[in-house]
């Protein structure tokens, strides 16, 4: 055959671009109908109680665990991390059926190196204590299951799927940067201990890049899952993929004006409301969404009173009804996490701000001396080992620090409340380690109001 010869009038690229249009168009016409939403999904063997009286019941003589004597919320904390000189990032948190929680989050020399890996470690609910960690996910092995190349993971969110079992979300990159990344998955039925080989979430029938995951997954009351995602590639946007119990992709919906919003949470409030909450991609204040037809549409994203430093925000409801934020608040750097509540009929642009985790000059970058120091000392608090000291500190340095000021970071923030009424916050520590804090909502919303920080 004369290759040469081969002449067309057709313009096949248009015609094909017109039928990818019209094939995504005809989905849209044919989608599932929409499920009313779930409430929070829960290990099998939890028996739901409210947080009060859970609470109570724990707590010698019903007393509350009393706040710290410099003002942050003072429940028990911990590291869940524990490899020395490793740049970590992006936790999420779930709850096992025995009560225990598993974590996980990625590990490397670096964000986006070839060595970063999914890493897990579970902490047993009597003893409060954090297994030592271990490798779920490595770059290699992705590549082997999807039969891709794999340049770098990031962003595993771990979730129960309302069926009972764990699934995980990862973000791959196979060319370019983060705006060319696509999300794999995997599925557990034994709590975490084996996974199934990971697949490949089909997004878009067009190349299938710029997906992202970073929010908790929620439920439909049919058993579908709802996943918050977002996109990067040429410009922000946020959208909700609705997936089947096979993991696959039935609808997405995007959110209107969220061209300068990314990574989405989704606060269930009722089986057709939803509130939407997203990192301002411009640095401004936190934007939002709502919804009252169980996410089959979304209204224009929109600024809420709260700052928004570009950093990833974390949300639940907890089983009183009230809903919960952890962010950075402040527009211009990641130097204080804080957490917000909110009574159900008010909303999260009238809320009780606390801090959880600031230097002791949030305000301001500090010297080189004074942030080793700074970070020295809190990890022999926790009985780090001098000889490991040196390591986080360095990693910490590598990551933060200029020729002469760091710049403290606490950042990436989940959370979950678990069925004995306790929340859990974790969160990147310095980008050296991952922080969990386990604290008591009752005592938390019953402290001072504090202002959020502009």
């Amino acid at each position: 055959m004369r290759f040469a010869a081969f002449k067309t009038d057709l313009p096949w690229l248009p015609c094909l671009l017109l039928a990818a249009f019209a094939m995504s168009a005809w989905k849209l016409w044919m989608r599932v109908p929409s499920s009313e939403l779930a409430t929070a999904i829960r290990p099998a063997a939890s028996v739901a109680a409210s947080p009060a009286e859970t609470l109570a019941a724990a707590a010698p003589n019903g007393a509350r665990q009393p706040l710290l004597s410099n003002g942050n919320v003072g429940p028990r904390t911990s590291f869940v991390s524990a490899a020395p000189g490793q740049a970590v990032h992006a936790p999420s948190v779930v709850e096992l059926n025995n009560g225990d929680l598993r974590a996980v989050w990625f590990s490397g020399s670096r964000e986006g190196a070839k060595d970063v890996t999914v890493q897990t470690a579970v902490m047993d609910a009597s003893s409060l204590r954090w297994s030592a960690e271990t490798i779920l996910f490595e770059r290699h092995q992705i590549e082997s299951q999807l039969w891709r190349y794999v340049k770098k993971i990031g962003n595993p969110v771990i979730s129960r799927a309302p069926d009972g079992s764990l699934h995980l979300w990862m973000v791959n990159v196979s060319l370019g940067g983060w705006a060319g990344s696509s999300l794999s998955w995997a599925r557990s039925t034994d709590e975490g201990t084996t996974w199934s080989r990971t697949r490949r979430l089909v997004t878009s029938p067009f190349l299938n890049i710029s997906t992202l995951a970073k929010g908790a997954p929620f439920a439909y009351a049919n058993g579908q899952t709802g996943l918050p995602v977002y996109h990067e590639f040429v410009t922000k946007l946020s959208e909700v993929l609705r997936l089947d119990t096979d993991g696959r992709v039935l609808d997405k919906v995007r959110i209107p004006a969220s061209h300068t919003s990314l990574q989405p949470v989704v606060l269930v409030t009722g089986s057709s409301t939803a509130s939407m909450y997203m990192r301002s991609g411009n640095a401004t204040a936190l934007m939002a969404s709502h919804t009252d037809n169980a996410g089959r549409t979304w209204s224009a994203a929109h600024a809420t009173a709260l700052p928004n430093p570009d950093s990833a925000v974390a949300g639940i409801v907890s089983g009183d009804g009230r809903h919960w934020l952890a962010l950075n608040a402040t527009t211009d750097n990641r130097r204080t996490l804080a957490l917000a509540a909110s009574d159900k009929r008010i909303g999260m642009d009238a809320t009780l701000l606390k801090k959880i985790e600031a230097p002791v000059l949030p305000d301001r970058q500090i010297s080189t001396a004074e942030f080793e120091q700074l970070l020295g000392k809190e990890l022999e608090e926790h009985g780090v080992e001098a000889a490991d000291v040196g390591a986080y500190v360095a990693s910490a340095r590598r990551q933060l620090c200029g020729p002469e000021r760091c710049s403290p970071e606490f950042s990436y923030p989940y959370l979950l409340q678990s069925r004995d009424g306790f929340l859990h916050l974790v969160y990147t520590w310095h980008r050296t380690r991952i922080k969990h804090v386990r604290l008591d909502p009752a005592v938390f919303y019953l402290t001072t109001d504090v202002p959020p920080s502009h």
